[in-house]
Order: structure tokens, then C-alpha cells, then sequence
């Protein structure tokens, strides 16, 4: 071993070696495996350009691609009791809300905002799967009757995007009780004359199933969704039977009349619209992507002298075609 061993060769290998491409600039589709490179995955609404599929999109990212402009103004949210149980497992109850809120950025598993889409008001309802897997708290369950009373209040329509493993079992009964309290403010908005549609993101399981994500006026569901109650396994341990491959699956759901619609990530703004713009009785709708109108500038002011310019240039031509015909 001596210097140039030591010194000359690493130095005249570092200037030399490939640079590694950062990690975050490529994503690997989940059922293809195709490289996918970020940007593009990310103006394609987090769906597979190769195949389809549909990946997790963030409850935030979902509002801007949603929003026209992705200008939208957040709902106020009452905050429930924090750990009305005093519930701890491997973690306490309050330490995975730290954890839960440290990772997404939100405060809890449901965001509510509103604003237009397609020069269309509404008010919406987005559940994220990934804060405690979109799991149903109190805190979700005060979000989706604010969101009501907020739509009652503008007289607007109410959209309502499902993503959740169930009830939260760190919150009990009090949880559990969510289901029926959902239904009240569902009620609430079908006796004010208001649609209220429901699109069930995968997945869509537990009591969230079997309350406010299947009240919808209009049932949509994104591709290869996964909706159900219970899962499939305790079902056929249940009935004793061999269940239907892909049963719980947006398109068979579709097939046996549990859904109205099944709709692609990138094609549900649109759709959106239309629907509600029938309920509402309103014209026809306004599509593709437009700015808010909060960000339309005004109309720049024209001078006083150029009016007075310009009708003097239109009384001489005037004047000249009548010289002419005469």
C-alpha cells in the first residue's frame, strides 16, 4: 500500500464515478412495475401511465387536482376530546396522533374544503388513508357534519371521497358511534334538497361501509377499489362457501348493482360536475381545467382620451362611406 493506492486512485475514481440518481425522482408502479418518473406520476393524479392503476393520492394533493386553479378554502373542523379513553396499546393513543400528524402534515383523517369545481360550488369531504388508515374517529365524524351544516348553510352540494379500514378501535364505542351521527347529517342534506355524492377510494371497509360512504345519492368508485364490510376471508369462514374472485372489487360491485358508476382518477372532475350540475338543475357544465376567479385578473381600464379617440375614427369612416355613397 503506498500514496498512490491511497490517495491518487480513490481521488481519480470519485472524479469519474457515475452520480446516483436521487431516489425520489423515480416511483415503481405497483401493478405493472413500470418506472415511473415523478412529475409525471404526479400531474397524471398519481394513477399509472402505462396501465391504469390506481396509486394512494394525499387528501390535499386530491383537493388541488379537484379545485379549479387548486384554489380552495379549508372548512372549519370543531376538535373533539383527545383521548376521551386514556387508550394505550404497544403506544399510547396520543403518541400515534403525534406520530400520525408528524407524518401527513393534517390534524386528523378527514379534510373538508370548499370552493368551485368547473365554475361549480361545492363543498367537499376528503378521508385520507394515510393517517391511521383513514380510520373513523370523532374528529371525522364532527368533520363530515360540519361539511353538511357548511353545504346547508351555502345551499351547495355535498362530495364526500371515502378512503378507511374501519371504525378506531383507540376510541371505542365513542368510534363506533360515529355511524349513526354521519347518517343524521346525511339525512340533513337529503331533507335540505342538497346531493350529496359519495366516490369510494380504495379502500373503503368497516363502518364507514356501513354508514355515510353508501348514503350517496350517486355511488362512484375509482378503479379496482376495494369496498366491503368485513373482509373476505371471515365472510368464507362465515357462510362456509367459496366467495367470487375480486367480490369485493369496484367492478363487480358495479356488475351487481351496489355502484352507479366506476370512474378513472384523471376523468372524475369532469363527471363530477355534470352530475351535480343535473341534480342542481343547473346549465350545462363547464369543463376542462380553468382558473379560479379569484385568480382571473380584471379587465384593464381604458383611457378616457382613447373612448374619445375612438368615436371620432368611427364618426369620420361613417362620414366617408356616406360622402362615397352619395
Amino acid at each position: 500500500m503506498n500514496w498512490i493506492t491511497n490517495y491518487v486512485r480513490p481521488t481519480i475514481n470519485s472524479l469519474f464515478s457515475r452520480r446516483e440518481t436521487p431516489e425520489n425522482l423515480w416511483s415503481k408502479c405497483d401493478d405493472c412495475g413500470t418506472m415511473l418518473f415523478h412529475r409525471e406520476l404526479s400531474e397524471n393524479q398519481n394513477v399509472c401511465t402505462n396501465c391504469g392503476h390506481h396509486m394512494p393520492i394525499g387528501a390535499r394533493e386530491r383537493l388541488t387536482a379537484l379545485f379549479d386553479n387548486g384554489v380552495f378554502k379549508e372548512v372549519t373542523v370543531p376538535d373533539p376530546v383527545t383521548d376521551p379513553l386514556h387508550f394505550r396499546d404497544q403506544k399510547k393513543y396520543t403518541d400515534r396522533i403525534r406520530d400520525a400528524r408528524k407524518k401527513t402534515g393534517e390534524k386528523d383523517a378527514m379534510l373538508v374544503a370548499e370552493g368551485e369545481i368547473g365554475r361549480t360550488p361545492m363543498v367537499v369531504a376528503v378521508q385520507d388513508f394515510s393517517f391511521m388508515g383513514g380510520s373513523m374517529s370523532m374528529y371525522v365524524g364532527n368533520a363530515i357534519i360540519a361539511a353538511a351544516e357548511r353545504a346547508i348553510e351555502l345551499k351547495r352540494p355535498l362530495i364526500l371521497f371515502s378512503a378507511a379500514g374501519g371504525a378506531r378501535m383507540q376510541e371505542g364505542i365513542l368510534g363506533l358511534m360515529q355511524m349513526p351521527r354521519t347518517t343524521i347529517a346525511v339525512q340533513m342534506l337529503k331533507e335540505a334538497g342538497l346531493p350529496y355524492i359519495v366516490v369510494l377510494t380504495h379502500p373503503t371497509t368497516g363502518g364507514v361501509t356501513a354508514s355515510y360512504a353508501m348514503l350517496g345519492d350517486v355511488q362512484i368508485a375509482e378503479p379496482n377499489a376495494l369496498i366491503g364490510f368485513a373482509g373476505a376471508r371471515v365472510i368464507e369462514q362465515t357462510i362456509g362457501e367459496k366467495l367470487p374472485e375480486g367480490f369485493q372489487r369496484a367492478e363487480y360491485l358495479l356488475d351487481h348493482g351496489m355502484l352507479d358508476r366506476v370512474t378513472a382518477r384523471t376523468d372524475l372532475r369532469d363527471e363530477l360536475v355534470l352530475i351535480v350540475r343535473m341534480l342542481m338543475g343547473l346549465e350545462a357544465p363547464v369543463m376542462g381545467d380553468l382558473p379560479s376567479p379569484e385568480t382571473t385578473p380584471d379587465a384593464p381600464e381604458v383611457p378616457e382620451e382613447a373612448i374619445v379617440d375612438a368615436a371620432n375614427s368611427d364618426a369620420a369612416a361613417s362620414d366617408g362611406g356616406t360622402a362615397a355613397k352619395s
